[in-house]
């Protein structure tokens, strides 16, 4: 287990022991980026999202939820409207590997099954941490970009970013002790590096490899010119990528023996 999975768990079980509900869950659903090959649209998705957690429930408005998700997310720059985004031709393929501690603010006392209110929307924001490889595929293989350097890094980029969750949601107790769940959360981890893109092309004799030539400047596959010259703009120069989930969520209540009903 990672050691920031570990210091998590160790946080979520230093909370008093006497608390009231537990939610035992699962999720479902879809993993979007926004960054240099996607630099315009929000709710843009790109693969599937999957997830688990337990969380803790303190007063019908305020829990603790400590969960793993996994998600892909892509970008291709031959899919863009911009001829200029077209030209450079460059694509990738995520996968990210999440695990978080949120805390959800309730904007309705919510107590599954005993509550006056089956329904209420919330917010939360959280911690997390989250691994991902870049990869691209070229002459029929897949390849990892990280070690290839492909803007010219003195050493290849981390292979985890920490990074804020936010955003908001809406529960639902349909049975019981059910719940539905739907929420959309965005991440702003500290690296641009999610999609292999973030500043100029470098001098290409200073690259490790040709493979990492071949993968820096792409421009030329379809034409054979290649726009790459060194110094130029490759990335959109801001600093940082971003990521989205959205989760449609099914838990189930457990009530401790000391319950706030």
């Amino acid at each position: 287990m990672p050691k920031f999975a570990i210091f998590l768990l160790l946080i979520f079980i230093s909370f008093d022991l006497q608390a009231q509900t537990w939610e035992l869950g699962g999720s479902v659903g879809a993993s979007g980026y926004m960054g240099d090959l996607n630099q315009n649209n929000p709710v843009k998705f790109s693969g599937v999202a999957l997830g688990a957690f337990v969380k803790r429930n303190f007063d019908g408005y305020i829990s603790a939820k400590l969960g793993y998700t996994f998600g892909q997310i892509s970008g291709d720059d031959n899919s863009s409207s911009n001829a200029q985004t077209r030209a450079r031709n460059l694509s990738f393929v995520t996968q990210l590997s999440e695990v978080s501690m949120v805390g959800e603010f309730n904007f309705l006392k919510f107590i599954p099954e005993a509550g006056e209110n089956r329904y209420t929307p919330f917010i939360f924001l959280g911690i997390a941490a989250v691994g991902y490889n870049p990869q691209a595929n070229y002459q029929g293989h897949t390849y990892d970009l990280r070690p290839l350097m492909t803007e010219g890094e003195t050493k290849p980029y981390p292979k985890m970013a920490f990074t804020i969750p936010y955003g908001a949601g809406f529960k639902y107790n349909f049975s019981g002790k059910w719940n539905l769940t739907a929420d959309l959360g965005y991440r702003n981890p500290n690296t641009d590096y999610l999609d292999d893109v973030s500043g100029v092309y470098p001098d290409k004799s200073k690259l490790p490899s040709d493979l990492s030539r071949a993968l820096s400047d792409r421009s030329g596959e379809k034409t054979g010119v290649y726009i790459g010259t060194p110094g130029s703009q490759r990335g959109d120069l801001r600093p940082h990528d971003t990521y989205l989930f959205m989760m449609f969520s099914v838990s189930y209540t457990i009530v401790s023996t000391k319950c706030y009903y």
